[in-house]
């Protein structure tokens, strides 16, 4: 008797940790009830939408009160959300049990990523922050130290956090350290160095963040509206409500929109001018040809009856077709992208602070590949290649002392009472 209870004692314990561990492996095989995951076939659609209506209301509200007051305010925006994104990302990869057993592991996540900040920022800022402080002597040379050594304090920083790590290695937690180790660098390169993109765009003109940005949650809830109402084909395995119907419905929304859009934003001083300093001040500039509209005749295409011979456009505007074209085609990968992510991970969502959308990643996983792509599109096609005074005047400030600028200063004093002609 006492061999037998023995030996099921195991058994049964063994057959619970095995039951416990098929539990958390199963994936749910929504490919088999694809059709009843539509939202058209969805029973409790009507209670869901109004939560996701509810929540994206107080969202846009609260985006257009911070475009509102301006520049740095919409940079700490950006930081907040790359925090909460962090933490959301971080925490898939935890283990309660691992890190109990090692006390200020879970710190070092963020030394990283805090360095990695600074490291960004300091790089995309540093010019405005010049700009700012160059009245006052004392800040003036101060700033220019950090700036100077700015490499060397960013590169101390992450060798430090690199020793931390050795340091911390323990007998029979390796593995799990090193996973969290490669989990935070990929975390900083994919997510953190995709979005930081937008704030590099922020300051070449509130225009090149907000109809990006505006693009993607354009297209997001035209995609929901026409895949509510109309979906019937699915697109995609990877995320099952997610219709043919839905997606051509929602490019074509968001194409037009963005012609539209370019028009109306491009007529602000406060949205199109870029931003040289850290300050909040009102924004006035000469807004550029991108920015002053053309004629355009219709005679020939048009009855001789119809009221208007021509149309005015904004340049810009062509460009606005191209951002509307990659937001309702490429962008919406980066959503099938974190579907399938999450899949891996055999979860819903990344997080769940925001009513009826998830977490911070689940609404910015499309915004980051839009960053990138707004920023490239921005410097390869609408910036001028060529150097301009205050690219000059930036890297003047930046990288040379006050004696040196005094010295350029009468130096170029100098060429200029010779009269020696310039390059042509």
């Amino acid at each position: 008797m006492q061999r037998d209870t023995s030996t099921t004692a195991p058994s049964t314990t063994s057959g619970r940790i095995r039951h416990r561990k098929r539990s958390n492996e199963v994936i749910p095989e929504v490919s088999k009830a694809n059709g009843t995951q539509l939202l058209v076939n969805d029973k409790s659609k009507y209670k869901s939408m109004l939560i996701r209506a509810y929540s994206s209301i107080w969202m846009i509200g609260g985006f257009v009160l911070i475009i509102y007051m301006g520049h740095l305010y919409i940079t700490a925006m950006v930081v907040v959300i790359q925090i909460f994104m962090a933490k959301e990302l971080f925490n898939l990869l935890r283990r309660a049990h691992e890190d109990r057993q090692l006390p200020g592991f879970r710190l070092l996540n963020w030394h990283f990523f805090f360095t990695a900040m600074l490291f960004v920022y300091g790089r995309i800022l540093s010019p405005r922050l010049v700009n700012t402080v160059t009245s006052d002597m004392v800040l003036y040379r101060l700033v220019s130290s950090l700036i100077k050594y700015h490499m060397v304090i960013c590169y101390a920083l992450y060798i430090a956090g690199f020793m931390w790590f050795i340091l911390t290695l323990k007998k029979k937690m390796y593995k799990y350290q090193f996973g969290q180790y490669a989990w935070t660098h990929m975390i900083l390169i994919v997510v953190f160095g995709q979005s930081s993109f937008t704030v590099a765009s922020i300051f070449e003109g509130i225009f090149w963040f907000l109809l990006p940005a505006t693009l993607i949650v354009i297209n997001d809830i035209a995609a929901y509206i026409f895949g509510f109402f109309f979906g019937k084909t699915p697109l995609i395995k990877l995320s099952p409500k997610k219709t043919w119907e839905g997606f051509i419905g929602a490019s074509v929304t968001t194409i037009i929109s963005a012609f539209m859009l370019a028009d109306i934003m491009g007529h602000s001083q406060w949205l199109t001018c870029p931003r040289k300093d850290l300050s909040t001040a009102w924004l006035h500039c000469d807004p550029g040809p991108l920015f002053k509209p053309e004629s355009y005749s219709l005679r020939g295409w048009i009855p001789h009856w119809f009221p208007w011979k021509e149309v005015s456009i904004l340049p810009v505007q062509w460009h606005a077709l191209c951002l509307g074209l990659f937001a309702s085609i490429i962008a919406p990968f980066g959503g099938f992208f974190a579907s399938g992510f999450k899949r891996a991970f055999k979860i819903k969502d990344f997080g769940d602070s925001i009513p009826g959308h998830g977490g911070i990643t689940d609404r910015m996983d499309c915004q980051m590949v839009m960053a990138v792509f707004a920023y490239i599109y921005h410097q390869s096609f609408v910036v001028q290649q060529s150097l301009s005074v205050e690219m000059i005047l930036d890297q003047i400030l930046i990288n040379l002392s006050f004696n040196e600028q005094e010295a350029l200063y009468l130096r170029l004093g100098e060429i200029l009472q010779q009269g020696i002609p310039r390059n042509s």
